[in-house]
């Protein structure tokens, strides 16, 4: 994870140019204008998980608009798509004849192959989410009607993928160290399945109620039945079930979960009974998180204390 804020002990011109030199290397090449006097602090904390770049921006007020082709950025943007979405302050994004206003909880597309003008009136946070266009898995013509558009995260799957980027927010200072290629890929997924809700791509036939329900409780059941296999991921249970993944992340959308999440939470239940059962005392902390699927001590102990408050040795003692 890198931490770059502008150096408060050069001058103004000298702090703006050094700001337009990050956004552009790690973003697309951008003019930068404040619209608030001379004095510009910005700050950037960014994070790579595998193909995917998360980023926390904080700037003053100001106006941002491409410079010169998009492609000439130096991460190859021309082939990523970048979300924003919008954590305080406001802002509004302008790209070809679409126009978004976004206020905080809600997020909008870039297509970095295209100019587009980035106005705020206030200092702002925002969280940036930098993906290979591939990995969104939404067709292009859907991709463009969604682009500069906003998209609440107050209802539909909104509800459920807000926390989790609000949680990526927190945890950019620890995401390089915590994460995985998987956590890349349900990033990807979890928000091209918003997007795809909200341009009605994601046209997977649905079953009637009682079917669904029906499919939902066997993939319920066949992940609690493997939670101890740490090749468990949302590409099998898609598979086994002649799904697509992203019906299989919209089924568990509608019982308030993410497929990792309820995974995660499952595995963490079952690791706490064990570590209260005197008749396991025997088995070291860490082969109790390997015997439900965590691949590691070290990732047991940050999951379970994330989710519990206490270390699992802390709660072996206090059974």
């Amino acid at each position: 994870m890198s931490s770059i804020t502008t150096p408060s002990a050069e001058n103004s011109a000298t702090r703006l140019e050094f700001w337009r030199d990050i956004v552009s290397r790690n973003f697309v090449p951008l003019e930068i204008v404040p619209r608030e006097g001379p004095d510009f602090h910005a700050q950037l904390r960014i994070a790579r998980v595998g193909p995917v770049q998360v980023s926390v921006v904080t700037t003053p007020a100001h106006t941002a608009r491409t410079r010169r082709s998009a492609g000439s950025a130096g991460a190859d943007a021309s082939d990523h798509v970048k979300v924003s979405l919008q954590l305080t302050g406001h802002c509004v994004l302008t790209q070809g004849d679409h126009q978004a206003e976004l206020k905080p909880g809600e997020l909008a597309v870039y297509d970095t192959r295209r100019p587009y003008i980035l106005d705020t009136d206030r200092p702002g946070r925002s969280l940036a989410l930098m993906f290979p266009r591939a990995m969104l898995r939404l067709p292009e013509r859907e991709l463009a009607r969604v682009t500069a558009i906003p998209v609440s995260c107050r209802d539909g799957l909104g509800t459920v993928v807000r926390p989790f980027l609000y949680g990526l927010a927190r945890q950019v200072d620890e995401l390089e160290s915590l994460g995985t290629p998987r956590l890349a890929e349900n990033v990807a997924d979890l928000v091209g399945t918003l997007l795809a809700e909200h341009t009605g791509a994601d046209r997977t036939p649905a079953p009637d109620h009682d079917g669904r329900h029906a499919l939902t409780q066997r993939i319920l059941t066949y992940m609690e039945q493997r939670l101890h296999d740490p090749e468990l991921d949302p590409d099998r249970i898609a598979a086994v079930h002649h799904i697509s993944r992203r019906y299989l992340y919209k089924l568990l959308a509608e019982h308030g979960y993410t497929v990792s999440g309820w995974i995660r939470e499952h595995r963490l239940a079952h690791c706490r009974r064990d570590l209260a059962d005197p008749a396991l005392s025997h088995l070291p902390v860490g082969a109790i998180g390997s015997r439900w699927g965590f691949p590691g001590p070290a990732h047991f102990s940050h999951a379970f204390k994330t989710a519990y408050g206490i270390s699992p040795s802390e709660a072996r003692t206090a059974r």
